[in-house]
């Protein structure tokens, strides 16, 4: 397509949240689409592009409503919706209510649309590049293999197969991606059996390993309703379930059935290839690309809060800092390197971002001034950048725990002492007007819930910026080397006396 807008697929992690990454099968499918038509597209974690539309994943997870105000977004629902689905959040169902989705069943779309022509819907097919060579049905070690969250539906319907006499492999923790893969092609086949009473056919789990050349058998029941491509490439169970896998699975009419059918999910027609579909879903993009320029308010960003430190920590709607590009943040910046302010910069993610004094509300550092060589210098940025009463939140680990030194970069180790400097004894750092008041300090265990100082791994301090007093000012003066930035009190008139 000309003229079509970058695609960004974004995928909402929560911290630690793995279940994250079964995202990646529907997004990577988003990705070869799109580029199929010529697309740009780029894909991260928890990250949003300006200069992109956003496809996003995952956002029953959790969304900023306000993050919306600088991307562009489009909400990727591949949950099921609606009586006897996923019992999803009030929250979620206002954020698609308002905004642009896209979903892979037309039946969820009541949930939510008041028009269902307003909600693109597309359907998965066959993954090219996830073509390999791969044992014959017949060599393959696994007879049957699960994969997903069970209830006692699923634990019902695994239990009847199992009655016909055939073991069915399950995972004993989560595992995605590649690593799944592998076992999902030492299949004879995978099972699928519906998880909501809605009874909607997993799709977005069955054109993965068809395309990975497993056979896919199904629970079917009076109302699950395929898309056309799965109706002739899946193999839909009877009602007499264990009487089907007694008599037919691992014969050889089964191996030829099952070959005929991953056959036909590959063919390129129109039933079993949905590029039209994600046609007119790129154009819609394109056209709700150009909507939102329209209603984006100009200028660059100038955030309210810094995350110091990225990676895993990111937080969405906050300016991510770090200084090393692999961490992916939002701009790659030193605050332990003197920043003349104003400072306005290219973001990462397709934007512009600017910092002027004192307008952060809060600055956030989990785990980082322990790394800092110049650690005054940090502070002294922060101070800069925090308005009065602005809040700078720390977590560092304790110096008599085992977490001070375990970590081969740390370059100090702190204790409740090391905050004096920046509070009661700013004069020190060269500051005169601003200083810190510590308003809150906590110990944490290796669990980092709080506790008592004799079992801590860690601490947690809130400093908030606040003006000198006159008194303390005068104190600075008399500590100083400098009499503290007194004006030099020349005026024109000095000048002239100058000349007589």
């Amino acid at each position: 397509m000309k003229n079509a807008p970058a695609i960004h697929l974004a995928i909402i992690q929560p911290a630690g949240y793995v279940h994250s990454l079964g995202f990646l099968d529907q997004a990577r499918y988003f990705r070869h689409m799109f580029r199929r038509q010529g697309a740009t597209v780029t894909m991260a974690k928890n990250r949003l592009r300006e200069d992109a539309v956003n496809f996003v994943f995952g956002a029953h997870l959790g969304f900023p409503a306000d993050w919306q105000d600088r991307h562009a977004c489009i909400f990727v629902n591949l949950e099921q919706l609606g009586q006897g689905g996923a019992a999803v959040s009030p929250d979620y169902l206002a954020l698609l209510r308002k905004s642009a989705v896209v979903d892979y069943d037309a039946a969820n779309v009541a949930a939510y649309a008041q028009d269902p022509a307003d909600v693109p819907i597309v359907s998965f097919g066959y993954a090219s590049y996830l073509d390999q060579p791969a044992l014959p049905l017949e060599e393959r070690p696994i007879d049957l293999l699960f994969f997903g969250s069970t209830n006692p539906r699923r634990q019902q319907f695994i239990a009847r197969v199992e009655a016909a006499g055939f073991n069915v492999a399950m995972f004993d923790g989560p595992v995605y991606g590649p690593e799944r893969d592998d076992f999902i092609r030492q299949a004879k086949a995978v099972l699928n059996c519906h998880y909501y009473e809605s009874n909607r056919f997993e799709q977005a789990r069955a054109f993965h390993c068809l395309s990975l050349g497993t056979p896919v058998i199904s629970e079917y029941t009076p109302t699950t309703d395929p898309a056309p491509a799965f109706r002739d490439s899946v193999l839909w169970l009877p009602e007499q379930v264990e009487e089907w896998f007694r008599l037919h699975f691992k014969t050889p009419a089964f191996y030829d059935e099952a070959r005929k059918r991953l056959a036909t999910f590959r063919g390129g027609d129109a039933v079993h290839d949905p590029m039209e579909q994600f046609a007119d879903l790129l154009a819609f993009a394109t056209g709700f690309q150009q909507g939102f320029a329209r209603l984006r308010a100009p200028g660059p960003w100038r955030p309210r809060a810094i995350n110091l430190g990225s990676g895993k920590d990111y937080k969405p709607t906050w300016l991510n800092i770090d200084i090393l590009d692999r961490a992916e943040p939002d701009l790659v910046l030193d605050l332990g390197q003197p920043v003349t302010l104003p400072y306005e910069a290219p973001t990462q993610m397709g934007g512009t971002v600017r910092l002027e004094p004192g307008t952060l509300e809060l600055i956030y550092a989990n785990n980082v001034l322990e790394h800092v060589p110049d650690l005054p210098m940090l502070m002294t940025n922060a101070l800069a950048l925090l308005q009065v009463g602005g809040a700078f939140s720390i977590e560092v680990p304790y110096e008599k725990a085992l977490t001070a030194w375990q970590d081969p970069t740390h370059l100090r180790a702190l204790n409740e002492n090391s905050w004096l400097y920046y509070t009661d004894w700013f004069w020190y750092l060269g500051w005169f007007e601003h200083r810190f008041e510590l308003t809150k300090s906590q110990w944490l265990d290796a669990n980092v819930q709080p506790c008592a100082k004799d079992n801590a791994a860690f601490m947690r301090v809130t400093l908030r910026k606040i003006a000198t007093t006159p008194r303390e000012r005068t104190t600075a003066r008399t500590m100083r080397a400098d009499f503290g930035g007194l004006a030099d009190d020349q005026f024109a008139g000095d000048e002239a006396y100058a000349l007589i």
